[in-house]
């Protein structure tokens, strides 16, 4: 496969599993473009891991493979993977540290057991570790390397991004919850998960879903404040962040929503974040 063709791959796979870190990368500088998307792609294909198994144990030998292709991305099973060797091209190109990478392998591991979260803490903790994770990465690479600041922004940001996204999927993808509602919030409004994968519970749900936005609205406040620390020559890496406040507020209009915005218009709302600072 040529470079050319491993570069569509990349980025298609970024575009069709989420959309807005696709177009986000599409304001960032034009060298660091095609390393960001190997970022996205890498923690996509992490991510996609348990919706190819069907049990645990198979999932871990599909994460043990990324381990082992970051430890030695010369063999040749991992030198011919058109993810694997994008994302050590950008390894190079932005210095990012492969204990983080392992880091986030690690993290996706937890989301291959169906056990629900316990509580609201232990949700922003598995987004912090993941959400957060990525955006950090992505940040280091603008940077090339150097400290971008914004840690806490990164990780405040992480939480408010994976929130908001748990909220579009109890919405519009309740098969795709995966345990990541808090159990202890269900149990206190409730509401159970056959509830949720039947779009059944009315007033309930929506008590759950406003409890949630809260988390996440508190926790995107927080990042504003928190970005002043951030080198602008990272601002791109929380472009993703952009949509979150509007979904959040769509969400809260609509029980349920209609499905989420047009491509076009999500597109054009990043183009105008883009142009802010902090952009989101």
């Amino acid at each position: 496969m040529t470079d050319d063709a491993a570069g569509d791959l990349v980025a298609s796979l970024v575009r069709s599993t989420d959309f807005d870190r696709y177009a986000a990368t599409l304001f960032a500088p034009a060298e660091a473009r095609p390393h960001l998307l190997a970022l996205y792609a890498f923690d996509a294909e992490l991510a996609r891991v348990r919706d190819l198994v069907s049990e645990p144990m198979p999932g871990e030998l599909r994460l043990q493979w990324w381990r082992d292709a970051l430890a030695d991305p010369e063999r040749a099973d991992a030198a011919s993977h058109p993810v694997m060797r994008a994302l050590e091209a950008a390894i190079r190109y932005g210095g990012l540290p492969r204990p983080a990478l392992e880091g986030l392998i690690d993290a996706h591991n937890d989301g291959l057991y169906d056990d629900p979260v316990a509580s609201v803490e232990e949700m922003e903790a598995r987004f912090g570790a993941t959400r957060s994770a990525v955006l950090r990465l992505a940040s280091i690479l603008l940077a090339k390397g150097r400290e971008p600041g914004g840690a806490d922004a990164a990780g405040y940001g992480g939480v408010a991004l994976g929130v908001a996204r748990l909220i579009a999927d109890i919405h519009l993808r309740p098969e795709r919850l995966r345990g990541l509602v808090p159990a202890d919030r269900m149990a206190a409004r409730g509401v159970s998960l056959a509830d949720l994968g039947e779009r059944r519970g009315g007033a309930r749900v929506s008590g759950l879903v406003a409890e949630l936005a809260a988390v996440a609205t508190r926790r995107l406040t927080e990042a504003r404040s928190a970005f002043a620390s951030v080198d602008p020559v990272a601002g791109a890496a929380f472009l993703p962040l952009a949509p979150v406040a509007r979904d959040l507020a769509r969400y809260a209009r609509q029980a349920p929503p209609e499905g989420e915005s047009p491509r076009w218009l999500r597109m054009a709302r990043l183009w105008r974040a883009s142009r802010r600072f902090p952009p989101f």
